[in-house]
């Protein structure tokens, strides 16, 4: 090797070498980028700098329109109100929702001013309603008692329809009578569970089954009464005929008068439980005719009027307790999920 090459060729830890250690980029602690990842590197510089501005704008946007909401005309309130409205649907949809305590429900909702928590809020969705019934708040009682009794009058009276004829002296008057019971008791019941199901969807809605649950009442109490005068008046068929229309046109008129507006609001509680308790004291006057004529003993033997009392002291009852807001009353806000009035009025005649 000539001198040149020799002094030309690095050593370790040589002054000579043409690269220090000020020109390497080992040691000062950088890498030169390449042009892809110099590009890459402002295109994340750029997107962030998007991101931070959209969000920005965003909340200036939010907090512009909440400063404004007051200053827009009403087309444009309804309009901004509909926009808040459809991000709650979206909300519930999604089942995100919470109870409420009472006082913070719309006029619309505020029925029983003892139950204090546990509410559902405004629900515009059918399918969030029904999903509701699968959690705890102050209708979860309601549904569920009226719907396992529904179920439970569906299967027996279907039990009973489908029984050999050779158990019935007359199969088919016996077990369309029979079956106006079972119908009346089916139709009250699913109208119940229903309207405690939806009656949170709107104020329309609410109304609608509100009506469907009290002509519910109506039919199960006609139907009891086809079973007791069919048979208490088996012989007497004209005396019969005519108590079946009189209490089928005290049903129909409890019926319309349930369908205004003013019946299920909270000022006519009263009045209701009146309407339908005077509905079952319509059959008062029959039982008084069965004793006169065929005498108390066969009235407490043969005309099985011991259960007639008994029905009509439950259904009276019931409509006590409605009215009177018990145990509730008493008990406010101990009583918002299991022990509501409604449950118990739904129990006892059951």
């Amino acid at each position: 090797m000539s001198p040149r090459e020799k002094g030309d060729t690095p050593t370790s830890g040589s002054s000579t070498s043409h690269l220090s250690t000020a020109e390497c980029p080992a040691h000062n602690g950088s890498v030169p980028e390449s042009q892809s990842d110099k590009e890459r590197r402002i295109n994340e510089e750029d997107d962030r700098g998007r991101e931070g501005g959209e969000e920005k704008e965003q909340e200036e946007d939010e907090r512009s329109s909440d400063e404004g909401f007051m200053g827009m005309t009403p087309l444009l309130q309804a309009h901004h109100a509909m926009e808040r409205m459809e991000e709650f649907v979206h909300k519930v949809w999604e089942g995100r929702w919470r109870v409420i305590p009472h006082d913070v429900l719309p006029d619309w909702l505020k029925d029983n001013d003892f139950l204090l928590h546990g509410h559902r809020p405004p629900m515009p969705s059918f399918r969030a309603c029904f999903k509701s019934i699968f959690r705890i708040h102050t209708e979860t009682g309601n549904i569920w008692t009226h719907l396992l009794g529904c179920l439970f009058f569906l299967c027996l009276g279907l039990m009973y329809m489908f029984r050999p004829n050779m158990s019935f002296v007359a199969p088919v008057q016996e077990k369309v009578v029979i079956g106006m019971f079972f119908l009346g008791a089916i139709l009250c019941l699913s109208f119940s569970w229903l309207f405690h199901t939806v009656y949170c969807h709107s104020e329309g809605v609410s109304r609608v089954f509100s009506k469907l649950d009290y002509s519910g009442i109506a039919f199960l109490i006609m139907g009891s009464f086809v079973p007791w005068l069919y048979y208490s008046f088996y012989c007497s068929p004209q005396p019969c005929f005519i108590y079946l229309i009189v209490v089928c046109i005290l049903g129909l008129a409890a019926i319309t008068v349930s369908q205004c507006d003013f019946f299920a609001t909270p000022q006519y509680r009263g009045v209701r439980a009146g309407v339908f308790v005077g509905l079952g004291l319509s059959g008062v006057v029959p039982t008084l005719h069965f004793v006169i004529s065929e005498g108390l003993i066969k009235a407490t033997t043969i005309g099985q009027m011991g259960w007639l009392l008994l029905m009509a002291t439950l259904y009276i009852t019931g409509a006590c307790l409605y009215a009177a807001r018990i145990p509730e009353r008493f008990f406010p806000g101990k009583c918002d999920i299991w022990v509501s009035v409604a449950q118990t009025h739904t129990r006892t005649p059951t």
